[in-house]
């Protein structure tokens, strides 16, 4: 069984009084957590025992009872009558806390020795520079609500158990936003803070059959896959689903790229203006800040809308698969500040809508579709019917070369006419399929014949061109006279045998 978990975020309306209540209770919840991770310190022998015995192990050592009435280090000294659950979720904060700073010490220590043992050629060790980890300064955790700290809670509204600097008392929230689903396992609430309001964050975890690994689903003909195309313009992702055996069932062309980007290249214009105007920028201050913040919520709202939209789809046709294109290496044009920001906008917009698809969010709690990403080369230039090369045009246009950009694709060899990103969706999908059922390449025998180097106590440096009876290949290759240095290549090959004109040369993408 694999399990997904995903938050449920809603807005709290309250007295504008609850507000310091909020606040007084996450101060308390975080003097107890510094206060648990201070003990764990001292006694760091309970990082060996697993959660639930370190949680009883820290309470014998803090908290006061009729079978132990003096505990080591008393937790009634920091604050007394705290709850028994809003200590323990302090306890397990501070575990996780802890747990990943004597991990990162540990490593360190590791580091330290390895280098400390490590000698260099002289035979003088270098001093280690790497700073330790720290413990944490300053604590700024969201109070979780375990069982018994909140009841009550309907569609609109929960009441929960707070600290308000004084006592502990029962408030009535109501809650704004979406509502939660049915068929989750609901986790503890916690009250967070953003900006001047305070949200309360639900987890929710699903549990659904895990999926088998890509190479395994791929070896049915049925399974069906779907291939996304992101764009910066026109459309802003072109989806298609198709089965192993390419059978084409559906396409969805989503979103108007061009709107999206006028939008942010008329942004990006003002921004350009009022700086021309002023002539200065101040250090340490944002300028503009309105106009930046609108620019990263649309981009932001944009990548979350296309990439539900991607899965949505993806679930309607019930694919099991969703492959994006490999798109790491994007690099803006250059030209004028908005014209090179807004292009490098949109490329970090494309990452961003991958992210939101991808397994670890949408995709995995929207039924366990798994991602993956292939390589981009040529899924464009390519038919997806014959993989010959196409033409690229718009409309009106003669039907030959290859325009970057133009809507339309037609292919000499097969007479295939299509829409340019359909058919690059359609490429990008096969291109895993290819990936997977291809036999695996072995890898290249080295040569038999090799050259053999002097013993070092011979003291004598032989070249491999005198050891040869052809003559050698390159006169300025000779190294004979350094001795136990490297030979010329054999015939002009490489070490492996590959001629130097099959090595395939760094991939460059092609913004299409």
């Amino acid at each position: 069984m694999a399990k997904a978990t995903k938050t449920i975020r809603q807005a709290l309306h309250y007295p504008p009084q609850y507000a310091a209540y909020f606040a007084a209770n996450q101060s308390l919840f975080n003097l107890v957590v510094a206060f648990y991770f201070e003990v764990i310190q001292a006694h760091e022998g309970l990082l060996a025992l697993n959660n639930k015995e370190a949680l009883t192990a820290l309470e014998k050592l803090t908290h006061t009872t009729e079978s132990n009435p003096n505990p080591i280090m008393p937790l009634t000294d920091l604050a007394p009558d705290i709850p028994a659950l809003f200590r323990r979720a302090a306890i397990n904060a501070a575990l996780g806390s802890a747990r990943s700073f004597f991990s990162s010490l540990k490593t360190w220590r590791a580091r330290k020795e390895k280098h400390e043992a490590k000698q260099t050629k002289k035979g003088k060790r270098r001093p280690f520079r790497v700073r330790p980890p720290v413990p944490p300064r300053s604590w700024k955790k969201s109070a979780p609500f375990y069982a018994s700290l909140w009841r009550e809670r309907c569609t609109r509204s929960i009441m929960l158990k707070v600290w308000t600097g004084s006592c502990w008392s029962w408030l009535k929230l109501h809650t704004l936003g979406r509502d939660l689903p049915d068929g989750n396992l609901m986790g503890s609430p916690q009250l967070v803070r953003k900006g001047d309001r305070w949200w309360l964050h639900t987890p929710l975890e699903k549990t659904f059959e895990a999926p088998a690994k890509v190479r395994e689903q791929l070896t049915a003909a049925q399974t069906r896959l779907c291939a996304v195309d992101l764009n910066l313009d026109h459309h802003v992702a072109v989806c298609s689903v198709q089965t192993v055996d390419g059978t084409i069932l559906a396409t969805s062309f989503i979103g108007n790229g061009t709107a999206v980007s006028g939008c942010r290249k008329k942004l990006l214009g003002r921004i350009a203006c009022n700086r021309s105007q002023t002539g200065i920028i101040a250090e340490n201050e944002q300028d503009n800040a309105d106009l930046w913040a609108k620019i990263r919520h649309v981009d932001e709202q944009i990548a979350h809308l296309v990439s539900s939209r991607i899965v949505q789809f993806a679930t309607k046709h019930e694919a099991s698969i969703l492959v994006f294109e490999h798109l790491g290496n994007l690099r803006p044009e250059q030209g004028k500040y908005s014209r090179r920001g807004n292009t490098k906008r949109a490329y970090w917009m494309k990452g961003r809508m991958f992210r939101y698809a991808n397994a670890k969010y949408k995709a995995w709690n929207g039924g366990g579709i798994i991602t993956c990403r292939v390589n981009p080369r040529n899924t464009s230039r390519k038919c997806h019917r014959c993989h010959g090369l196409v033409v690229r045009y718009n409309q009106g246009q003669p039907q030959e070369g290859y325009t970057p950009g133009a809507a339309l694709c037609f292919c000499p060899q097969c007479q295939m006419r299509d829409h340019a990103d359909r058919n690059a969706s359609l490429r990008v999908g096969q291109r895993l399929i290819e990936r997977t059922q291809a036999p695996l390449k072995e890898k290249p025998r080295a040569l038999t014949r090799r050259a053999k180097r002097e013993p070092k106590g011979s003291g004598v440096g032989i070249s491999q061109d005198a050891k040869r009876q052809m003559g050698p290949s390159l006169p300025a290759a000779r190294r004979g006279d350094h001795a136990n240095g490297h030979g010329t290549a054999q015939r002009g090959r490489r070490r492996m045998g590959a001629p130097l004109s099959d090595i395939v040369s760094q991939l460059r993408i092609h913004f299409e």
